[in-house]
């Protein structure tokens, strides 16, 4: 199987076209990034502010890599739902900077693993061994 874009696949010399579904379109949006955390912010649509919002973020010495923006249309109030990635893998200082902005943070979703942590610690005790 052969993808030559999104919605249209190769396979076995025929060109098959599906719809995208909504797995699909949420892959796009939010590409998957290792290290990096994922925010999700409110705020009233007169106080959106992309380039206040990416400030906030550096203060923090971090990138933003994602901003997504959307209504929040499922509990009837008027805010904004803007969805960030950015690339540290610990996301906490990055959400007191958007509050600190007057941002409200309604989650924070690290890509911190403790697995990986202990995996890397121990490669890098491993590393000093063999440069022994």
């Amino acid at each position: 199987m052969k993808l030559t874009d999104d919605i249209t696949a190769q396979i076995a010399g025929q060109t098959i076209v599906r719809p995208l579904s909504e797995r699909d379109i949420l892959n796009r949006l939010f590409l998957k990034v290792e290290d990096a955390s994922t925010i999700v912010i409110t705020c009233d649509p007169s106080d959106y502010s992309a380039s206040r919002i990416a400030r906030a973020v550096e203060d923090c010495d971090a990138h933003l890599l994602n901003l997504n923006v959307t209504a929040d249309n499922l509990s009837g109030n008027h805010f904004m739902t803007v969805e960030l990635r950015v690339n540290h893998r610990n996301g906490a200082s990055v959400a007191r900077s958007l509050e600190r902005y007057g941002y409200s943070v309604v989650s924070a979703e690290s890509g911190d693993n403790p697995d990986n942590d202990t995996l890397r610690r121990r490669v890098n005790e491993l590393l000093r061994y063999i440069d022994t």
